[in-house]
């Protein structure tokens, strides 16, 4: 895996995953529907994950990366 993610795509990605995760087990907790809670509590853990990590399968796909100085291949 090649990093594809600039420090600030990851910053942003954590930090809305972080609020995902929060809205999550906000929406459990009221009693929301299961089926959003789930779906919220995938897509914070995907957006942390991939900030955590540097790399987004996403980006290689459609061909981007945000990241300025290419990773060293190791």
């Amino acid at each position: 895996m090649t990093i594809n993610e600039s420090s600030t795509d990851r910053i942003v990605r954590g930090i809305v995953g972080a609020l995902t995760l929060v809205g999550a087990v906000v929406v459990g907790a009221s009693g929301g529907g299961t089926v959003l809670t789930v779906a919220l509590g995938a897509l914070g853990v995907i957006l942390v994950g991939t900030a955590a990590v540097g790399f987004c399968p996403l980006y290689r796909v459609v061909g981007i990366s945000t990241c300025k100085v290419p990773a060293a291949r190791g």
